[in-house]
């Protein structure tokens, strides 16, 4: 490769993990796969985006631009927007560190204002239920970095430290915890959803439900199909006593998708892009 070449490419080899299964549950195998393409940030800018724009605005990208899973280049590239494409703002107004909350192809994530341009201003409106799925998806990533706690479900909203995450061994149900705070799958979707409704206190242990109660329809909760779930909504299953469940926040449902989830006693509460066998289905929270 010549010294002139301004484009690097890193690629991140696929892995396939183990996780263990629910409260109630015997386990289940789940493969997490991606393989990220870096664009080259240090090209030079042709116009930059600095401002707040209204939700739903039209952006165009100026460069090849990495889609990232936070506002800034040290997180992990989703995939790269095509020069010349253009991208929808979502969720907020303002930028981030100078980076953009946006939508491409079904995906969501972070862009830098730096190679983007403004095309048309939305309405300004979000879609029904968005302040609530944000604040749900905002309480699944405080819980990120917790520890497994089979039957269990608390932990303190972003405030991990060295000495409060819990630790788990071994093979669930079997398996042994130490501290005050963790969750199992279905006790961490439990609290990040507020089911019931008495459940709010993210740092008081409860586990209300297995996921044999999440694969059916009551008051507090439906299906919804696969082809339709949108961030802060749910995937489960439940066959034969194994089961999981995830929050969904974006990505192919059919495919791979960015999820929280209490993975299990090696993982703990993590945030990751995974995949999602045909076993399990879509549900959504009732007034969500």
């Amino acid at each position: 490769m010549g010294p002139r070449m301004t484009n690097t490419l890193r690629f991140l080899a696929l892995s396939t993990v183990m996780a263990m299964g629910c409260a109630g549950t015997a386990g289940e195998t789940v493969a997490d796969g991606e393989v990220l393409v870096g664009a080259d940030e240090t090209a030079s800018i042709s116009s930059e985006l600095t401002g707040g724009v209204a939700l739903g605005s039209t952006l165009k990208t100026t460069a090849n631009l990495n889609l990232r899973t936070g506002a800034g280049t040290g997180y992990q590239v989703r995939l790269v927007i095509p020069q010349g494409a253009t991208v929808t703002t979502v969720n907020r107004t303002t930028p981030s560190g100078a980076f953009y909350n946006v939508k491409y192809n079904g995906v969501t994530g972070w862009a830098s204002g730096a190679y983007l341009t403004l095309v048309s201003s939305g309405g300004g409106t979000t879609t029904p239920g968005t302040s609530v799925r944000d604040a749900a998806i905002a309480r699944a990533k405080g819980g990120v970095g917790f520890s497994y706690w089979w039957g269990h479900g608390a932990w303190v909203p972003n405030g991990l430290t060295s000495s409060n995450g819990g630790t788990c061994q071994g093979d669930c149900p079997n398996c042994s915890h130490r501290g005050s705070y963790g969750a199992d799958c279905s006790g961490y979707v439990a609290k990040v959803w507020h089911v019931p409704s008495t459940n709010t206190s993210m740092s008081t242990d409860s586990h209300p439900y297995g996921t044999i109660h999440f694969v059916g329809s009551n008051s507090l909760w439906s299906t919804v199909s696969r082809s339709n779930v949108i961030k802060g909504d749910a995937l489960v299953y439940n066959t034969n006593g194994s089961g999981h469940i995830l929050i969904y926040e974006s990505g192919d449902a059919w495919g791979s998708v960015w999820a929280y989830e209490a993975r299990g006693c090696s993982y703990g509460i993590v945030h990751n892009l995974r995949s999602v066998t045909s076993e399990y289905k879509g549900i959504r929270r009732a007034g969500w």
